[in-house]
């Protein structure tokens, strides 16, 4: 037993302290930012009311995206250095987009593709002669850039691009081309206004040494493009065209791009992970295309990372304006003569946002340690293969279930503010619609899961021969005896202190991950071998890999989700056990049991595999009801704590400022009455 232990076993007759918001919110700070970023920024926006988008103004996207220039603008003009951030301390650069996600998710994304993507590429995939050459002026916004990898017929399969790039030895230029229509870059950002250059992804073809006139492809490289002039005139070969209204993000100008035999420097490859001699000598510290193809693709990560932060950020001001307004708003009674009851105080309405704001919670810890792992990497160099590795992994898998756990979010939290939520001057409609392509960008998030899983059986393979396992994926070692059939006396076990006890809620996690990992290996190997039998001689490995894989796709993406949620209830208990103060320890604790619970309640393998016997299912829950209950009663300091001001939450329902005082004058005051 340790020194928490009366805290985090409480009788479930208790019901949870009022703690102080100040001390909670810098437990979400968590050190590592002393709140003066975010009070500077958004005290900045207070200072420029004029650029905080009123939510019922229908602007053009002209309009919109002059208004995210001038936000941008502002940021630099105050000495904000953003690429500089990106590099020398990504814990700033990742907080400020989180912070400017509630200001306008467009001048996020933008941020992102100016230095996440395209100075990102500079930095990461160039040499010290491009960082010279454009790293200043990619910082302040004098040379703004795109990111030109998707094309109208391929995205998440970036090794199949058809946009040529081919030296001709005679002028050492490349020669930049669109070869058919299904080659156009497509929803590149920056490019249909802002673009003067981009970082185009294309295929590297060299003439051949050995077959005259033929030309070798090296897969898939980056070149430093330019669009446009000074005065914005598109180049000689290069055709521009907007992408048009979208669903959402109107202030980001997407564009298409069309290249015709546009030629630049050959020095305009991007060299870290290869380089072409004068002669037309290829080379590279990589022996494979294949390492070569993932050591460029792993350098995305940090845009990975970006979209986590900005979805979370989405997340905590949806979850802010759903649980203030349903502990104001009050329906129904007991009779005429009693008072009305909150909406919040309804079990159907707990049961759908008291998990919510238990899951927010935990992304955010969960965050704390992918931005951890992420600057160490940094800090390596890159060099730590192990530590590359797990940062992929986990920000492939953290920026799929975030961003889709908060889309869903959205809707839910639409649904419990009733009619009111559907009025746009209270921004779920806009988060909704700006958000939902989080899920798609950056990485399809059904594909990335898939990379989650691919490295989650790497590891398995590789623990048999080595016998140990390191970082994020350490717990595997212990998948054997967690496989094993559940302890008859645990399955039965309904007791409070057991159902809360951090021991079996991250044993059942972790059994779900480990009994999914080694039923799909099982299943893949199987599978495999059914393939190549079927096909005889005239099958190869890989197809029958392929096939193998895509029938247990669904086993796939299960296992991946598992992961992460298990990774995450790490991350929220070290949160808890760190805590310092006792008042707020106890509503992180009980937020904790709710995360596990309600994903042991919810998934049916528990109970199939007899881990959960069913009064042990009715136990759990009561426990989650009973949970949902505690944590109403401090749900809004809760929500609180995240720190969002009333200028930069704008939405009349969810402001601080309900408690004496009537939500809905400023509503009113919005459609045009006097109030």
């Amino acid at each position: 037993m340790n020194r928490h232990d009366s805290e985090l076993y409480p009788s479930t007759s208790l019901r949870l302290p009022r703690f102080d918001v100040t001390i909670m919110e810098r437990v979400v700070l968590g050190g590592r930012d002393s709140g003066t970023l975010k009070s500077d920024v958004y005290a900045l926006f207070e200072s420029h009311p004029h650029l905080l988008r009123n939510p019922v103004e229908q602007l053009s996207k002209a309009e919109h995206r002059q208004l995210v220039r001038e936000c941008l603008r502002l940021l630099l003009r105050q000495g904000y250095s953003p690429l500089s951030y990106f590099v020398k301390d990504p814990q700033a650069y990742f907080n400020l987009g989180e912070y400017l996600s509630l200001v306008d998710l467009s001048l996020t994304v933008k941020m992102g593709v100016q230095y996440s993507l395209w100075g990102g590429s500079i930095v990461n995939l160039g040499t010290e002669k491009h960082r010279k050459t454009f790293f200043t002026a990619v910082d302040q916004f004098q040379i703004p850039g795109c990111f030109a990898m998707t094309e109208l017929k391929h995205g998440s399969n970036v090794a199949a691009l058809q946009t040529e790039a081919v030296l001709d030895l005679s002028t050492d230029e490349w020669i930049i081309h669109t070869p058919d229509d299904g080659a156009i870059k497509w929803w590149i950002g920056n490019a249909a206004e802002d673009g003067r250059m981009a970082t185009v992804f294309a295929r590297l073809k060299i003439p051949s040494r050995v077959r005259v006139g033929a030309y070798d492809d090296h897969g898939v490289h980056a070149f430093v493009v330019p669009l446009r002039d000074a005065q914005g005139n598109e180049l000689q070969g290069v055709e521009i065209r907007d992408c048009g209204y979208k669903v959402g993000l109107q202030g980001v100008d997407n564009g298409a791009i069309r290249f015709t035999h546009v030629r630049v420097p050959r020095e305009n490859l991007l060299d870290r992970f290869a380089s072409v001699g004068r002669d037309g000598k290829y080379t590279s510290p990589l022996e494979t295309e294949g390492k070569r193809f993932a050591a460029t693709l792993g350098e995305l990560t940090g845009g990975r990372v970006g979209l986590t932060f900005a979805s979370l950020g989405v997340l905590k001001g949806a979850t802010t304006i759903a649980v203030r307004y349903s502990a104001h708003r009050q329906q129904f009674g007991p009779d005429k003569d009693s008072p009305e009851v909150a909406v919040l105080d309804y079990p159907s309405q707990q049961l759908k946002l008291m998990p919510m704001l238990a899951t927010a919670y935990a992304l955010h810890f969960t965050r704390d340690v992918l931005i951890s792992k992420y600057t160490d990497m940094k800090r390596n160099k890159d060099d730590d293969e192990v530590l590359v590795a797990d940062v992929h992994s986990l920000s492939a898998g953290l920026k799929a279930y975030t961003t889709s756990y908060t889309n869903s979010a959205l809707s839910v939290a639409r649904e419990c503010c009733g009619g009111h939520g559907y009025a746009a001057v209270n921004r779920l409609g806009a988060l909704r619609s700006d958000h939902d392509i989080f899920q798609t960008f950056e990485g399809d998030n059904t594909v990335l899961l898939q990379q989650v899983a691919a490295l989650l059986l790497k590891q398995y393979k590789d623990s048999f021969p080595k016998g140990s396992l390191v970082a994020t994926f350490s717990y595997l070692k212990l998948m054997m005896q967690d496989a094993l059939p559940a302890n008859p006396l645990v399955s039965h076990a309904t007791e409070p202190s057991h159902l809360r006890n951090p021991g079996f809620l991250k044993k059942a996690l972790r059994y779900r991950t480990a009994k999914l990992l080694h039923t799909l290996a099982a299943r893949l190997r199987t599978h495999t071998a059914s393939n190549r039998k079927k096909k005889g001689s005239k099958g190869s490995a890989a197809a029958a890999a392929f096939h193998a894989w895509n029938t247990c796709l669904l086993h796939v993406l299960a296992l991946s989700r598992a992961h992460i949620e298990s990774v995450m209830l790490d991350a929220f208990l070290t949160a808890v056990e760190t805590c310092p103060d006792a008042d707020c320890r106890r509503s992180l604790k009980a937020m904790a049991d709710l995360f596990a619970l309600e994903r042991i309640h919810a998934d049916v393998m528990f109970r199939n595999e007899d881990y959960i016997a069913p009064e042990k299912e009715k136990a759990i829950r009561k426990m989650i009801e009973h949970l949902c209950g505690e944590i109403r009663g401090v749900a809004v300091p809760l929500v609180d704590s995240f720190g969002i001001p009333d200028h930069i939450l704008r939405a009349p329902i969810g402001l601080s400022s309900m408690d004496g005082f009537d939500p809905y004058g400023e509503y009113l005051s919005s459609i045009g009455f006097n109030v």
